[in-house]
């Protein structure tokens, strides 16, 4: 059994590794800009949104707020003509991603911590390099492919996204694996 401390090494350098190797997928490899579509009438959408002073936050059109609201004619005829959908609102103002890219490395930060203390608690220091990759690997791929598939299944995220999405996971958990594999105390 090792601790966290004993294992700080592969923790930061595994978090170093995966937000590397995503950037790399972000800026590029182009199977992700097709993510997110454009809207045809984008600027009179965008003045109808700031009509309504939506604050940062997600809305849902059209809403019902008691599931005897959802059965109700009104929001089943709503629901019909559409469009049906889920809007995320963020604050308004220059862009910048400087806050998003650190909250990513401190996510992947703590999936490493994460993937430590679960293969710190299983193995030992003299473990076996396939051990280590496994234990790290399943963790991390628990952490960053499978969270992304309640999007699809319960916001009508699009599959293909959504698969793109658990591609990259699967990359960062095998990330996360080799450096922890490489890095673990003997």
């Amino acid at each position: 059994m090792l601790s966290l401390t004993e294992l700080w090494l592969p923790i930061l350098a595994s978090a170093v590794m995966v937000f590397v190797v995503s950037s790399i997928i972000y800026m590029v490899l182009p199977y992700h800009r097709s993510d997110h579509g454009g809207v045809p009438t984008e600027d009179e959408l965008m003045d109808d949104l700031r009509k309504a002073n939506l604050q940062p936050g997600e809305y849902v059109v059209p809403h019902a707020s008691t599931p005897k609201d959802m059965a109700g004619p009104e929001y089943v005829d709503k629901m019909t003509r559409g469009p049906v959908a889920f809007i995320t609102v963020l604050p308004s103002g220059p862009p910048s991603i400087t806050k998003n890219l650190v909250l990513w490395f401190l996510y992947a930060l703590l999936v490493s911590i994460l993937a430590a203390y679960v293969a710190g608690r299983a193995l030992g220091p003299a473990a076996q390099y396939l051990d280590i990759f496994r234990f790290t690997g399943t963790t991390a791929l628990a952490a960053y492919a499978m969270g992304v598939v309640q999007q699809s299944i319960w916001y009508g995220r699009p599959w293909a996204t959504t698969l793109k999405a658990s591609f990259d996971g699967v990359v960062y958990a095998l990330a996360t694996a080799g450096v922890f594999g490489w890095l673990w105390p003997i």
